[in-house]
């Protein structure tokens, strides 16, 4: 291996880079902060940057869903360096990124800024969750929606959200312009036009949301290209996994519609709806003994929607009472929808508030990262030194499953 400096960060790879300082291993390993894996990966189906958990995610030749797999470690990595990813202190970069230096300079904050576009029901009721649950982890929440009463309603009514002692540091929510958008830690988008009204559901209504929503995205992923933004640009809106891509597509281009890869690097872009499916299937699991133990050693993947994978217990997989679960969870929004109403409290918080709350707490939590190409749903968790995936013994059966929802939303899109 090589190793290198730059920037007072030290850099090791496989490949030589030329233009960089090479420094020797034994000054390499007396760094106490966090070191760099350099590769180069094909730049559509890769991210910019991850966090190393384990050896075998060390210079990978590909990302794919076998990210979601438990892999044998390589024994060839220097103890020290292994030691190093067990305290989550290795990050790989991949230098096929125009902008892959950016990542060096990178660090998350104590109180992270919130910005919500779309004060509609998913985004008022987030706010809502966000400014009750955030204290000590948001130092601010903007809201920006085109319509100013919607934006007056929810500034009056979740600033006057409060404990009866106001000695915690409640987020305070305001009014963004415009222009400010981008000037956050995290972005998030929760704007949604075409929902059918209650009654008539002819078809999947994330898909028939998918159309309209991803036109008002791409406006705002332009954006967050020409302001340089390098947060967390989050999408709760459905679909969240083909919104994610649509993001990472529409910043990427140049103004020919080229692909240059200068905007947003796939790992700054997550979507969270797979929380809210995952609580529907706990909710429906505490209601049968037989699927009880889904509570504690159940797991969730795929997408808010067609393609979802509930597993009733990773360490002893039942097929069938899986595939109950993911069933009545898939479905859960339409006995909403059957008592009049549209389904967005749960989505909001669980998806939402929740989710996002872990993330800036670098807590796992459930939303769709990159792997190879897809944003797909499963377990994560936010480090400094980037996302870690869950690993898991995956039986085959699972497996299985996992890979054609991997091959049908890499087919969407």
């Amino acid at each position: 291996m090589y190793y290198y400096t730059l920037n007072n960060k030290i850099l090791i790879s496989t490949l030589k880079y030329a233009h960089l300082k090479e420094v020797s291993e034994d000054y390499a390993k007396t760094s106490q902060d966090t070191v760099y894996l350099l590769h180069r990966l094909d730049l559509e189906n890769s991210r910019r940057n991850f966090c190393v958990s384990d050896p075998s995610l060390a210079f990978l030749e590909e990302e794919n869903i076998d990210l979601l797999k438990k892999q044998e470690k390589h024994t060839m990595m220097p103890n020290w360096l292994i030691i190093k990813m067990n305290e989550r202190k290795v990050t790989s970069i991949n230098t096929s990124y125009p902008n892959w230096q950016d990542v060096l300079d990178l660090n998350m904050p104590n109180k992270w800024k919130i910005h919500v576009v779309g004060m509609g029901d998913v985004g008022g009721t987030l706010i809502t969750g966000l400014r009750l649950l955030g204290a000590n982890h948001i130092s601010e929440i903007g809201i920006y929606d085109r319509n100013e009463n919607h934006l007056k309603r929810w500034e009056h009514e979740v600033n006057q959200v409060l404990p009866p002692c106001c000695e915690e540091s409640i987020p305070n929510v305001s009014i963004l312009h415009e222009e400010d958008i981008f000037d956050c830690d995290m972005f998030v988008f929760c704007i949604s036009v075409g929902v059918p009204p209650v009654g008539d559901e002819k078809k999947d209504v994330r898909i028939v949301q998918f159309e309209g929503n991803a036109k008002i995205l791409k406006a705002y992923a332009k954006m967050a290209r020409n302001k340089n933004f390098r947060g967390i640009f989050s999408v709760v809106s459905d679909p969240v996994d083909l919104l994610c891509k649509s993001a990472f597509l529409e910043s990427n281009k140049d103004d020919h519609g080229h692909l240059d890869f200068k905007g947003l690097g796939a790992e700054q872009i997550r979507g969270y709806g797979l929380g809210v499916m995952h609580a529907r299937a706990a909710y429906y699991a505490k209601r049968n003994p037989q699927t009880h133990h889904y509570l504690t050693h159940g797991r969730a993947f795929g997408p808010h929607g067609e393609g979802l994978i509930i597993a009733d217990n990773i360490h002893n997989y039942n097929e069938n009472l899986s595939f109950e679960l993911t069933e009545k969870a898939k479905k859960a929004n339409l006995q909403v929808r059957a008592a009049g109403f549209k389904p967005f409290i749960a989505p909001a918080l669980s998806s939402g508030s929740y989710s996002i709350l872990a993330t800036i707490k670098g807590q796992w939590h459930y939303s769709a990262t990159y792997m190879g190409g897809v944003f797909m749903g499963a377990k994560n968790r936010l480090h400094p030194t980037g996302i870690e995936i869950e690993r898991l013994d995956l039986p085959k059966p699972l497996f299985t499953k996992l890979e054609n929802t991997f091959e049908r939303l890499r087919n969407i899109l």
